[in-house]
């Protein structure tokens, strides 16, 4: 069982999760978000990633989370995302232990998990924001780059701060999302390639392995 919704923080959505029995591995997909994980007790970070996880969690286990978009989570964290890239890393090797131990132990851990965003929140990068944006409409890094008044070599440092990686890799995760949008929705795979903006079927192809692992049809599958 699994379910998202709007937190009431900007740009970051909230999300739960119980693993019912018998339930096999999950594939985790990039999405150039950092989350803030409370597991059965247990409170870590997701960092960004570059390839897909596959998550096992044991039947019952039960996860509340933030997922941080648009480049907020580094603020919240006190760190560059570039530092937990592909990594999961428990919560008390970046912030107190007795804060950590609070929200482990909270009776209403979403709440809690809140509280302690609002409590280190930073107004986001506009440039991030926006490069965000742009990235998700599958606009290209240089017109991203005028847009926000950066240079490439700004962009990109600020990119890796923001998203844990810079904006190419990050134009590909988003062009990813919307090649599945397509792609679940029954929409045949040479037509998806060409309307999410790949060059033809078989980049499609090379790319979702890539970054998800597994070809194309495989992810549409029922499994990990």
């Amino acid at each position: 069982m699994y379910s998202e919704f709007a937190s009431a923080l900007p740009h970051v959505t909230a999300w739960w999760s119980v693993t019912p029995p018998g339930a096999g591995p999950k594939r985790i997909l990039p999405d150039g978000c950092l989350d803030l994980i409370w597991q059965d007790g247990h409170v870590f970070v997701a960092g960004p990633d570059t390839i897909a996880q596959v998550g096992r969690p044991p039947p019952g286990s039960r996860m509340v989370a933030l997922r941080f978009g648009s480049g907020t989570g580094p603020g919240v964290l006190g760190l560059p995302a570039s530092e937990v890239v592909d990594q999961r890393v428990p919560l008390d090797a970046l912030w107190p232990a007795a804060a950590v131990r609070a929200l482990a132990e909270a009776a209403d851990p979403l709440a809690a998990l809140t509280a302690a965003a609002r409590e280190r929140w930073q107004s986001p990068d506009r440039a991030m924001v926006a490069l965000a944006e742009a990235a998700r409409a599958g606009r290209s890094v240089g017109a991203i780059a005028d847009d926000c008044g950066l240079s490439p070599r700004q962009l990109q440092r600020r990119s890796h701060t923001a998203f844990g990686y810079g904006p190419k890799t990050l134009a590909r995760v988003f062009r990813l999302e919307r090649a599945l949008r397509l792609a679940r929705s029954g929409t045949p795979f040479a037509t998806v390639s060409a309307e999410a903006g790949y060059a033809d079927q078989a980049h499609l192809a090379r790319e979702v392995r890539a970054l998800a692992g597994v070809p194309l049809g495989e992810l549409l599958s029922p499994g990990p």
